[in-house]
């Protein structure tokens, strides 16, 4: 059985694990850190795991097959948080994943195949700014080259792991082998307000939004704020605000593309000074790279244009970029299958928040599974927020458990009804793209309604 009452109180547990006393941070090579993955190791111990720690500080669980070293299911998410974070942000993804292997283990059931629960060191980057620092480091895309990078207290990467009592020169080992996944599965919260504004529970994913990061650096002329006639001015703040509104513009005129400017600071900052510089940061995601990649170029142009027309000078770098991720399509089949034989309606929707699949991608097809989270968001509650409702706990965290490990029937593949679990039992030697289940339930429509 799914114990979701021990999946909350887990999870709580580790929104302890924080150093912030009112309110949960928790970042790569903390205290904190080490004090989460004490906790997740004991209980992957406890549901018949080996349990390790690899040499990027990932937390490993493996609950061996009928036989032992055979190929894996992946299941898992992040340990780190960003600051003032949601305490199901990550952590909901592997203590679900723990406790369906608990379910296992409380049957003595294995099967044809491994499965392995991690628990991401680093997915956020907020110390250091790299994020996808554990699935990278397991997926053998590690750049070594990040160690140098130093945090706000100028404390380099690679010092922080020596002094956690890591060696930064064996994070290669962590690398797993394409033949060492079968696929890599993620519950995570929405981080959006779909699932709760049409009163589901759970969604199938169908990819991870790309996405693109940009620096702006906008160089105009400082000067005294009651001498400066306006006609003469160089305000690189004023500079700043029409590229943003002019930015808000090109995404709201392209749909499924969003284009944020997160972070601003104008200098000197001073009440009497005209700001002579204005840095700020754009985060541009849509689920198709070319569109993407419109978007950002249209944003581009319209921030030079507004600097020559002000005459100011305007520098633009590309900080940070990656391709959408899209979902394995045979994944997707199956978690609709499983999700509609919890009498839940299915719904696909994409990601817009970045997630270790895209990471993880790089060896194994991905598939994800949202669960629903109150306001749309994942950030900024207190770490001591109620408790879910009896029903909340029921339909969110159980029935998104039982979607990853009960099924009604042995082989869903040709039924169409029955869990992921089942679905790779069913094909363990080589697992391919499989075949869609007729409709989602399978044999007839489901009772309830369906929606793509």
């Amino acid at each position: 059985m799914i114990d979701a009452t021990r999946i909350l109180e887990r999870i709580d547990a580790l929104a302890r694990c924080s150093e912030d006393p009112g309110a949960l941070t928790r970042v790569f090579m903390s205290p904190q850190q080490r004090q989460a993955s004490e906790l997740v190791l004991s209980w992957m111990n406890g549901a018949g795991m080996s349990a390790r720690v690899d040499a990027i500080g990932n937390v490993v669980g493996r609950y061996e097959g009928e036989q032992p070293s055979r190929p894996c299911l992946m299941l898992g998410s992040h340990l780190d948080t960003v600051r003032r974070a949601g305490k199901f942000d990550g952590m909901l993804g592997v203590i679900a994943a723990i406790e369906c292997v608990q379910s296992l283990h409380d049957r003595g059931r294995r099967l044809p195949f491994a499965v392995e629960v991690v628990g991401f060191a680093d997915e956020e980057g907020v110390r250091y700014g790299t994020t996808f620092l554990g699935s990278k480091a397991i997926a053998g895309t590690f750049d070594l080259g990040v160690l140098r990078i130093a945090d706000a207290q100028g404390i380099a990467m690679r010092d922080a792991l020596a002094a956690n009592g890591f060696d930064a020169a064996a994070i290669p080992s962590a690398a797993r082998r394409r033949d060492d996944i079968l696929a890599y599965c993620e519950l995570h919260i929405e981080q959006g307000p779909v699932l709760e504004a049409e009163s589901l529970p759970v969604g199938t994913v169908t990819a991870i939004n790309g996405m693109s990061r940009l620096a702006v650096r906008i160089e105009g002329m400082a000067g005294h704020a009651g001498t400066v006639p306006m006609g003469l001015r160089r305000d690189a703040l004023a500079a700043a605000a029409e590229c943003v509104l002019g930015i808000e513009r090109i995404a709201g005129g392209l749909p499924e593309v969003v284009a944020t400017v997160g972070r601003i600071e104008a200098l000197p900052g001073a009440i009497n000074v005209v700001p002579g510089e204005v840095r700020f940061t754009i985060d541009t995601r849509a689920p198709r790279d070319e569109l993407r990649g419109h978007a950002v170029a249209a944003i581009k142009q319209h921030c030079a244009e507004v600097a020559a027309r002000r005459g100011v000078g305007i520098a633009i770098e590309l900080t940070q970029e990656a391709g959408v991720a899209a979902c394995a399509p045979w994944l997707m089949d199956q978690i609709d299958a499983a999700i509609a034989a919890q009498s839940i309606p299915v719904r696909r929707l994409p990601s817009g928040a970045g997630h270790d699949g895209m990471a993880m991608k790089a060896i194994a097809d991905i598939g994800m599974l949202f669960v629903r989270c109150k306001g749309g968001s994942a950030t900024t509650r207190p770490r001591t927020s109620p408790r879910p409702t009896p029903t909340c706990r029921r339909k969110s965290s159980c029935a998104s458990s039982r979607t990853s490990v009960r099924g009604r029937r042995r082989r869903p593949a040709r039924t169409g009804r029955g869990d992921l679990l089942d679905a790779l039992s069913a094909r363990p030697g080589r697992l391919r793209a499989q075949p869609a289940a007729r409709g989602v339930a399978g044999q007839r429509p489901h009772r309830r309604a369906i929606r793509a």
